[in-house]
């Protein structure tokens, strides 16, 4: 991982001065493939492992979405818009999931983030109702992705792929070994 000023600002913001390994191995794993599988276990750091090497990719002269985080619950999809709001990056992120009102929701969608979070059923109904434009999406991140399939986000996150055209990285995350990957990621 480059050590820039960026970055150790982002870390500073954070509360950490260096990262893990494992950390340190996912930048470079993430920076360097198009398609990364990130397995560790919970507590180990995965959320700023992802998020971090985002900052490479997103362009701050888009105004659109260009990174979504699909996570199986509320809970995850608002601690990882935390750890981002704590990075102090500069880029929006909008957070989506059920149970949060849908109007409020597409008004955060006026002024566009760069990245966006949410649970899958949220995330297909603003593509039903096109709250959101996909074509700048390039980077996806399956967070907990074997949870969400566990629950029944299968039809969920394979619609949302099919609308994802412009994809170059996808990254899945778990905490659990030996689990399949499901065969609508690798369109």
């Amino acid at each position: 991982m480059k050590n820039t000023s960026k970055n150790t600002h982002v870390l500073s913001n954070v509360g950490i001065e260096a990262l893990n390994e494992m950390q340190i191995d996912a930048h470079t794993a993430i920076s360097e493939n198009a398609d990364v599988f990130l397995l560790s276990p919970t507590g180990s750091g995965k959320t700023l492992a992802f998020l971090l090497p985002l900052l490479e990719f997103l362009d701050p002269t888009v105004n659109a979405v260009q990174c979504l985080v699909l996570t199986p619950s509320r809970e995850l999809a608002l601690q990882i818009e935390a750890v981002w709001k704590k990075m102090a990056t500069g880029f929006k992120v909008n957070v989506s999931y059920g149970g949060h009102l849908v109007a409020t929701e597409v008004q955060n969608f006026s002024t566009p983030p760069a990245l966006l979070v949410g649970t899958p059923g949220r995330i297909a109904d603003h593509i039903i109702r096109k709250t959101f434009e996909t074509t700048h999406i390039r980077t996806l991140i399956l967070d907990e992705f074997d949870k969400s399939l566990a629950l029944g986000f299968h039809d969920q996150m394979a619609f949302i792929l099919e609308h994802l055209k412009g994809l170059e990285k996808r990254i899945l995350v778990s905490a659990t070994a030996g689990i399949e990957i499901p065969d609508f990621v690798n369109v």
